[in-house]
């Protein structure tokens, strides 16, 4: 079955699955695509908070102490954030954060980093 098996045109994932002979279902985020079709490509223009263009995988640093509901502590300014995930809404970084674990930022809270 692996060999029937597509990309999810939304979050990559390599488990799309076929549902008819065009269209592909994704298990990880519940995208539904017609394969005849191109694959859709989902433009962000996410800026960080010295206004520098951030892209999938990037590294980011945050910028100031986050508190975090739940979570005995706050995320520390300076905590190095690695192979962020960009995503539309409020909220528009997916990441995990050690300590914390899956998390979603604001871009305006973050740097840019190596």
């Amino acid at each position: 079955m692996s060999d029937q098996m597509k990309s999810c045109p939304k979050c990559d994932s390599p488990y799309g699955y076929p549902l008819d002979n065009d269209h592909y279902a994704c298990p990880e985020c519940d995208h539904l695509w017609n394969s005849k079709e191109e694959k859709e490509v989902l433009q962000l223009n996410i800026l960080d908070a010295n206004g520098n263009v951030l892209t999938d995988g990037d590294t980011v640093i945050v910028v100031k102490d986050l508190p975090v509901k739940g979570a005995p502590k706050p995320i520390k300014a300076g905590t190095k954030v690695k192979n962020i995930q960009l995503t539309e809404g409020d909220h528009n970084i997916n990441c995990k954060i050690d300590g914390f674990g899956a998390m979603a930022l604001k871009s305006i809270f973050v740097k840019k980093g190596g």
